[in-house]
């Protein structure tokens, strides 16, 4: 607790930053959903036969995965604010709709007569009976929503709207507790400080009535010229990284050190913060050299002039204990050396990200095309347990391990694919949960090993040097075995789109600095 403390103290700007912008994304949203959830609800009240069909299509709505819903919205609203209000408007819709629409229609009919028989109008029937007597159901609707979008909120970090998601996602990918707990703690905190104080809202919903309400409309007044504002806004020039990226010592923060830049930069899923470049919503990103969306978005990988980036030659990355074990599995992983060219892994990536096709299938076709002899996927309790990383290449090397594993030895091979971060799949290792994974020389060298500035400047980013140094030091501080290379190399990268470096006449990292000092 003391080291989170002290974490908190250090970053206590940002994280009040971030808890800033948190409110404002849920209040915002809120705010617009109870404008139309609310008279929606009364209008289904008086037209109940199409009442049934808008509440299934708002509860239709809650069903869609929250990623989903801001990888949808991305390409049509862009990144930052305007999405992340319009996820959190959908997802609040229901429980605000289907409990005010509930309150009214269970309230009593034979209070209704009565209501009627003294003369009221409709309207004063409202007003005066039906919505005073919804208002616990109506309030638990609000107070669901409120609690629904502080989670939400977490989430549209992924797409550069900032909040408390930031620290979350960062946290996760680097198995940082300090830095997960920081975001989680506060966001955990305001969903129950909103409740709390919708609880005392809602026992003195007879005085406060009337200043909730214009209170709601200024802020409707305010959120609708906002959003637009920043839809219609031209952008300036920023980029869009993975949150691993922005806090890793081999990433963002070292490259801006090494060049002498820097740009607005906003957080991004991986996988959106390629789609984001392809559409146009940020001008550049840092991914990686493999991936298969790089032909098919047609981007530009801009050359490291300075040499920033290590090596980053992959192999698998191996318990000794279970070599030992095992005596037959190193000569097995390491017919895999050389067998995958650069060019062979891009490909192989897209055939995933592009053509649909299944990882599974992918490496099972390219370990044929090898010549290797793959049988059928053998079932049981797996001997081995081989990890990856959550990206494509990761899932597609490590169906390749596991299919080759089987086809040339007796083992039973499992996979858990699909880990976040490059630290929890490298504890997974540590603690013996999996046996193997294929990992990165480069993120051996500055993340597992966490080497000094004089040891990276004394490898000169040889490729052969960097592999012998995580190699002998893997060996001697966790006693795990870096098997050969398979040949290919997946160093990190700054990208453009192809059309947009060309028009600025970016070729390398250096050309958008000095673009960005112009």
């Amino acid at each position: 607790m003391l080291n989170l403390w002290n974490f908190i103290l250090e970053n206590r700007n940002e994280i009040v930053e971030q808890t800033g912008e948190h409110i404002g994304l849920t209040l915002v949203a809120l705010a617009i959903a109870l404008a139309i959830g609310i008279p929606l609800s009364l209008y289904l009240t008086r037209n109940r036969k199409i009442a049934g069909t808008v509440l299934g299509a708002v509860g239709v709505i809650q069903t869609i995965p929250s990623i989903a819903l801001l990888g949808f919205l991305l390409p049509l609203l862009g990144i930052g604010a305007t999405p992340a209000i319009v996820a959190l408007f959908l997802y609040a819709l229901l429980p605000i709709v289907r409990n005010t629409y509930a309150g009214i229609d269970e309230v009593d009919p034979a209070v209704l007569e009565a209501a009627r028989g003294m003369g009221m109008t409709d309207g004063q029937v409202l007003r005066k009976v039906e919505l005073p007597l919804a208002v616990p159901v109506i309030f638990a609707g609000i107070r669901t929503a409120t609690v629904i979008n502080v989670g939400v909120a977490t989430l549209c970090a992924l797409i550069g709207a900032g909040g408390l998601g930031e620290y979350i996602f960062r946290g996760i990918a680097l198995n940082n507790m300090d830095m997960i707990l920081a975001g989680a703690f506060p966001a955990a905190a305001l969903a129950l400080i909103f409740d709390y104080i919708l609880g005392l809202i809602e026992r003195n919903i007879r005085n406060l009535i009337k200043p909730l309400l214009y209170g709601a409309a200024f802020m409707l007044v305010l959120a609708i010229p906002w959003s637009l504002n920043t839809l219609m806004q031209e952008d300036p020039f920023q980029a869009g990284m993975p949150p691993e990226f922005i806090e890793r010592p081999d990433g963002y923060r070292g490259l801006k050190e090494h060049y002498g830049f820097d740009l607005p930069t906003v957080e991004m899923e991986a996988a959106l913060m390629y789609r984001a470049l392809r559409n146009g919503k940020v001008d550049v990103i840092g991914g990686y050299s493999t991936d298969g969306r790089i032909e098919a978005y047609d981007l530009k990988v801009l050359k490291d002039d300075k040499n920033y980036f290590p090596p980053y030659d992959c192999a698998a990355l191996v318990s000794n204990q279970v070599l030992e074990q095992n005596p037959e599995l190193e000569r097995v992983l390491d017919l895999m050396e050389g067998k995958i060219a650069t060019r062979e892994m891009i490909q192989l990536n897209n055939q995933v990200d592009q053509q649909h096709r299944s990882p599974q299938e992918v490496a099972r076709d390219f370990l044929m095309q090898e010549g290797f002899d793959i049988g059928e996927k053998r079932e049981g309790e797996p001997d081995i347990l081989v990890g990856g990383k959550n990206f494509t290449e990761h899932f597609i090397l490590g169906h390749m391990l596991a299919l080759h594993i089987e086809s040339q030895t007796d083992l039973t091979v499992g996979t858990r694919l699909g880990l976040a971060g490059t630290k929890i799949v490298f504890d997974a290792l540590t603690n013996a949960e999996i046996d193997l994974y294929p990992e990165y020389t480069g993120t051996g060298l500055h993340v597992l090993l966490d080497a000094s500035p004089s040891v990276t400047n004394s490898l000169g980013n040889s490729p052969e040097a960097v592999y012998q140094y995580v190699k002998e030091q893997s060996q001697e501080r966790f006693n795990l075995r870096w098997l050969q290379p398979f040949g290919f190399e997946n160093t990190y990268a700054l990208m453009m789109r192809r059309e947009h470096a060309d028009r600025l006449g970016i070729e390398t990292i250096s050309d958008l600095v000095e673009y960005l000092e112009e």
